[in-house]
């Protein structure tokens, strides 16, 4: 059933408070039931959104964190940040397994895949990096280095690493062939997003568009409009269902786009500042917004 309008979540069912300064991302686990955020503070916290808990605080940066990701069966969870480190963690005793060195700058995004035996991090020395989590290697078993800039954000399907870059592309990476492909959107990429069918790649830029990309041929299917995106890294996503576009805007706003048509379906204003994070529920239509404010907020239909 795709979400129609009126059933988006656009109703502030909780407020996640704890963190001191911005938020930079917020993320629901696998099954939609926990969330992790991170942020300027250089803590990585794991909540019950559902009932506004806070259940455990994880410090080990040195500078603030940028991304965070969790493992399917939400055992471990990778972290990344200004400290130039990719961290692997075990989420019941908040121990750092492993740290992975090995960026040249700031680490931007991390991934785990499928199978969660890989995380993939994107960084400020324009390079994507692929670590191996059952080797005890600390080193990276692949570097991807022919970004022209910083790589803000990477995707994962099962045989392909994406990344997008301030260099303007959006390069797809076919593990199995060896084999590069590049599509060029001459703006700034900031976020790239999967839709859940994994046809297409959406694409925030930083002249205030999102791009729908078909996943194959690279053809421009869509644009939309409305937000503002221009200085900040600003996530968007797909609504579980691919009926829905959205994104967060620097104003503080939230904005719905229809997926065919484009059209701005449902806008609200979500935080007092920029909107850093937006992550849809896997199964539910509930929504985890969070903000350069401090606050995650909790959005229910």
């Amino acid at each position: 059933m795709s979400a129609t309008a009126t059933e988006l979540p656009t109703k502030e069912a909780n407020l996640l408070k704890g963190h001191e300064g911005a938020v930079l991302a917020a993320r629901f686990n696998g099954d939609g039931n926990y969330a992790l955020t991170c942020g300027k503070d250089r803590t990585i916290r794991l909540w019950n959104p559902h009932r506004g808990i806070l259940i455990k605080t994880y410090k080990s940066h040195g500078r603030e964190v940028r991304d965070v990701h969790v493992t399917s069966d939400n055992a471990k969870f990778c972290s990344c940040g200004g400290d130039r480190q990719v961290y692997y963690w075990d989420v019941s005793t908040g121990r750092v397994i492993r740290k992975l060195r090995g960026h040249d700058g700031e680490v931007n995004a991390v991934k785990f895949n499928d199978s969660s035996a890989v995380v993939v991090s994107a960084g400020f020395d324009r390079s994507l990096r692929v670590w191996d989590c059952r080797s005890h290697s600390v080193e990276p078993v692949q570097i991807i280095d022919t970004f022209l800039d910083t790589v803000m954000s990477v995707v994962l399907t099962k045989t392909e690493i994406i990344g997008g870059s301030v260099d303007g592309t959006v390069r797809t990476f076919d593990i199995r062939m060896g084999r590069e492909m590049s599509d060029n959107l001459g703006q700034p990429v900031n976020c790239i997003s999967i839709s859940n069918d994994g046809n297409c790649v959406l694409a925030g830029c930083l002249d205030s568009t999102l791009r729908l990309l078909d996943r194959t041929t690279g053809e421009l299917l869509q644009v939309y409009k409305g937000h503002i995106s221009k200085s900040f890294k600003t996530d968007c996503c797909l609504t579980n269902s691919d009926a829905h576009v959205i994104g967060g805007s620097e104003d503080g706003m939230v904005y719905f786009w229809d997926l065919v048509d484009a059209k701005v379906v449902s806008k609200f204003r979500a935080h007092d500042l920029v909107v850093t994070s937006v992550s849809y529920h896997p199964k539910e239509d509930c929504m985890l917004t969070s903000s350069v404010d401090g606050t995650v907020r909790v959005w229910k239909k």
